[in-house]
């Protein structure tokens, strides 16, 4: 018998965004995938985008409201399980920045975060929310890397920083993590410590020896051109980045580095290496999305439950249109299924 598979919430994202219609192009193309998912958002707004999707190719699928995570296990075939979250709320306009859309997309986020904490779901996917409409929504965190963190301290009674945590992008070819997120870059730079790296190192060990059943081999990318030159193009590498990598060899890690940071990710796809911890957003992410943004999968490391999402935004520029590609999005159900506990 094949196992059950783990109930997974997949947040709308932002509803002026293409949240939807991926979701209702996964649900479509990839219903084997889905099993045991259901979205967590508006019934209205995931209408309009099933709409979207059918006024492309003609072939709606209904929407089935259920009122409990279980219920999704209950749904009909070939239709799409939503659970509202909050009341109903009037149509935001396609691809425009909005108070109203961050506020539907960070309340999904917040119901599917507290229910993982919970016990309820054994995880989330997150559709893709658009940073200034969350910020016009009066939310106090830049994306929802840190707004789960923020809510698995609350929930631990712990302050934020008791519970760090951090990003990584996935593919089949190539995986990063970052040592900050969503920072300026001159911020970036001032955030590469010894210990930022450090604890980067001690959360990506943790984190891949589980998946892989073996431990990670990690390179470290410098921060400088040519990972500094020997102290020529910046001080860094020696005074914070090869110290953290001595650090974590001590405790018993297979880290190496640092290395020049325009050869060091073509070495970890060619298979030297598991994984590659990047000083900061850019250096880490260009690298995998460069390859595809169908192939990225975003995973949070370091929390108390299981969160992943496509690596890709909520493309305004195509929302509404049914063009947009559910590819990211099933590969980020398929590894929430995989780091998620057993049903």
């Amino acid at each position: 018998m094949s196992a059950i598979p783990p109930l997974l919430a997949i947040t709308l994202g932002d509803p002026a965004g293409i949240g939807g219609e991926i979701i209702v192009k996964a649900f479509r193309d990839a219903p084997q995938a889905m099993g045991g998912c259901f979205v967590a958002g508006d019934l209205a707004h995931l209408r309009r985008a099933a709409q979207a999707v059918a006024g492309v190719r003609g072939l709606a699928l209904p929407i089935a409201l259920i009122e409990s995570p279980a219920q999704a296990r209950q749904a009909p075939p070939r239709c799409v399980p939503l659970l509202q979250v909050g009341p109903g709320m009037p149509l935001v306009p396609w691809g425009q920045i909005s108070a109203a859309a961050g506020r539907m997309a960070a309340d999904a986020v917040l119901w599917a975060a507290r229910s993982a904490l919970r016990g309820d779901i054994a995880g989330l996917v997150t559709g893709p929310l658009h940073k200034e409409a969350l910020a016009a929504a009066g939310v106090a965190f830049p994306g929802h890397t840190e707004l789960l963190q923020a809510e698995a301290a609350a929930f631990a009674g712990k302050a934020v920083k008791d519970v760090p945590v951090r990003m990584m992008l996935a593919s089949d070819e190539l995986r990063t993590v970052l040592v900050s997120i969503h920072l300026s870059l001159r911020d970036a730079i001032e955030a590469v410590s010894r210990d930022s790296v450090l604890e980067t190192l001690r959360i990506t060990h943790r984190a891949l020896a589980a998946t892989l059943g073996r431990p990670p081999r990690m390179a470290v990318a410098g921060l400088n051109p040519h990972a500094g030159e020997g102290g020529l193009f910046g001080r860094e590498e020696i005074d914070a980045i090869l110290p953290a990598v001595q650090a974590a060899l001590g405790e018993g890690l297979d880290a190496s580095g640092p290395f020049a940071p325009d050869t060091v990710f073509m070495r970890a796809r060619t298979g030297e290496f598991d994984v590659v911890v990047a000083m900061y957003h850019d250096q880490g992410l260009i690298p995998v999305k460069y390859m595809g943004v169908d192939k990225g999968v975003n995973v949070t490391l370091g929390l108390p439950l299981v969160r992943t999402s496509p690596d890709h935004g909520t493309a305004f520029d195509i929302a509404g249109t049914g063009r947009a590609d559910p590819a990211s999005l099933i590969e980020a159900v398929r590894a929430a299924r995989r780091l998620a506990p057993a049903a």
